[in-house]
């Protein structure tokens, strides 16, 4: 009896998670190291002699020929030491992790390359003077005129957008109705939306009436965030326990008892999430502001009357100008507003992640 008890212990012991680890890593070993840098070395020579048979001259080509030849070789070489599934499984960890450098290494060069271009022209009088007293190729001007426009119109709109999304939300998670799946639909079919359609909507009902301003670039900033901000706040609402909705009821607690005492405290911090995806989202858009705010090289603290410039606007007018000056303000206007969308997703990762941690304790 004792002999089958220490039997199945080891055999319990043999299957268990822990012996099971060696089998699943997915770390390169020594020899797998060997096996890569023997693969790019036959890479390199295959993408060299095609070079010169075919009279290739391009970088990007001898590239892609290289590493289509490594990729080759080091399959072979693993399929002959183990199987074709565990080449096959290493084939496509190192195409994932090829995309991920890939991807990582252009943000990084872009950054790289708007920093160099942007930061020289970043002082203190840039956020300071506005565009209004200055030529295209006079030194000076600022981003004050557009940098006060977005703060208005975006906080315009999400004022306007943070209600609806929320209470949209909750009818579509919690309560549900005959209204839940067209109106699910019509959230859907609005994320899609072009944004310069929302420019022309609000340009045929408001602009055509009432003229450009800030308010009316407002309107197309809500009609784009709140199809992102409503999809957002009703996932955030699905992460939240049924166990509470359900302790909630059982103490005889109504419905919307649950919903403003558990649900929105509960869901608060992910909600806020929600909210700043939404302005990130809306704040670099430029093709409906041309069609509503129209833009303005004077500072306008006036959303409802007259025309308003933002960043977008900025970056686009001046871009545009065959002068180093203007360009100059265009690179260092582009660099805040990616700074500022920067902030935005690090703000809304620090407290998705404190959500998270609140839902993980309440159930």
């Amino acid at each position: 009896m004792d002999t089958e008890v220490l039997d199945l212990t080891a055999l319990e012991a043999e299957d268990s998670p822990e012996n099971d680890r060696p089998r699943r890593q997915r770390k390169l070993s020594g020899d797998d190291l060997a096996a890569a840098t023997l693969a790019a070395i036959s890479g390199g020579a295959f993408a060299w002699v095609l070079r010169i048979l075919l009279g290739q001259h391009g970088i990007m080509g001898t590239a892609i020929w290289w590493y289509i030849g490594a990729l080759v070789v080091f399959f072979l070489i693993i399929r002959d030491r183990t199987d074709s599934e565990g080449a096959l499984d290493k084939i496509m960890t190192t195409l994932i992790w090829s995309a991920g450098v890939l991807v990582s290494a252009l943000l990084v060069w872009m950054l790289s390359y708007l920093v160099f271009k942007g930061i020289p022209k970043i002082t203190a009088s840039f956020f300071s003077e506005d565009m209004s007293k200055v030529g295209p190729l006079t030194p000076g001007g600022g981003v004050k005129h557009a940098l006060i426009g977005t703060i208005e119109q975006v906080g315009l709109a999400t004022i306007a957008v943070v209600p609806l999304a929320v209470l949209t939300a909750i009818y579509l998670n919690e309560i549900g109705g005959r209204l839940a799946k067209p109106a699910r639909f019509v959230i859907d079919a609005m994320s899609g939306l072009p944004s310069i359609i929302a420019g022309l909507l609000i340009y045929t009902i408001w602009v055509t009436y009432f003229g450009f301003s800030g308010i009316a670039g407002s309107m197309a900033l809500l009609v784009l965030m709140l199809p992102t901000v409503t999809r957002a706040s009703e996932e955030i609402l699905r992460t939240i326990p049924d166990s509470l909705r359900e302790g909630a009821l059982a103490l005889g607690a109504p419905q919307w008892q649950l919903i403003l005492r558990i649900v929105l405290p509960t869901a608060m911090a992910g909600l806020v999430t929600a909210t700043i995806l939404g302005i990130a989202r809306a704040v670099g858009e430029t093709a409906p502001m041309l069609l509503t705010a129209f833009g303005s090289d004077s500072t306008n603290t006036n959303p409802f009357k007259g025309p308003q410039s933002d960043l977008p606007l900025f970056v686009w007018k001046l871009i545009r100008l065959p002068n180093e000056t203007s360009q100059a303000r265009a690179w260092a206007g582009l660099l805040v507003l990616v700074m500022l969308v920067l902030i935005l997703f690090v703000t809304a990762r620090y407290i998705s992640g404190r959500s998270q941690k609140k839902l993980g304790r309440a159930s």
